[in-house]
């Protein structure tokens, strides 16, 4: 019965996190329609989920989003030293194919979405078979360095996380 009122209960919480930080005045009625909107969403979305995805290890997430805010500062500060102090002589750019491990759609977004939110590095594509992601970096030196690093800072953990 409660599976039926909450199908998502950590997303009822989040939405609702995420309203009262929208409306940034907790007052009853805003609790009330956070609750109402993080009841409703879910419900509405239910069909659309037929294979939820399971994350296996919740602190090994926590871990991850800590791990991927603190590279996309550390980033940030690599991009602006590239910007500002190397010319187009001395940037080498590199289109870097990266082959997965991981399975899951779920843990395959996270890691494209890892990497393009990341300074110096965007997901451009999936291959077909989704063996693969085509990312371009910035500015590297060594591509094979770089796809070594996605992959043992990145993949491993997600593999970790979802499988």
């Amino acid at each position: 019965m409660l599976y039926r009122v909450f199908p998502h209960p950590q997303l009822t919480c989040f939405l609702l996190l995420i309203w009262l930080l929208l409306v940034n005045n907790l007052t009853v009625g805003n609790v009330v329609l956070g609750l109402i909107l993080g009841i409703a969403i879910p419900g509405i979305t239910q069909p659309f989920w037929p294979n939820r995805p399971k994350v296996a290890r919740p602190l090994k997430a926590v871990q991850y989003i800590l791990l991927v805010l603190w590279d996309i500062c550390v980033a940030n500060i690599a991009v602006a030293k590239i910007i500002l102090f190397k010319t187009n002589e001395q940037t080498h750019s590199h289109w870097l194919t990266i082959p997965l491990e991981l399975r899951s759609p779920e843990a395959i977004t996270v890691l494209a979405g890892t990497i393009t939110m990341t300074p110096g590095t965007v997901t451009a594509m999936l291959s077909a078979d989704a063996q693969h992601l085509l990312v371009h970096c910035l500015d590297t030196d060594d591509p094979e360095a770089e796809v070594a690093t996605i992959k043992t800072r990145y993949e491993s953990r997600l593999k970790e996380i979802f499988e």
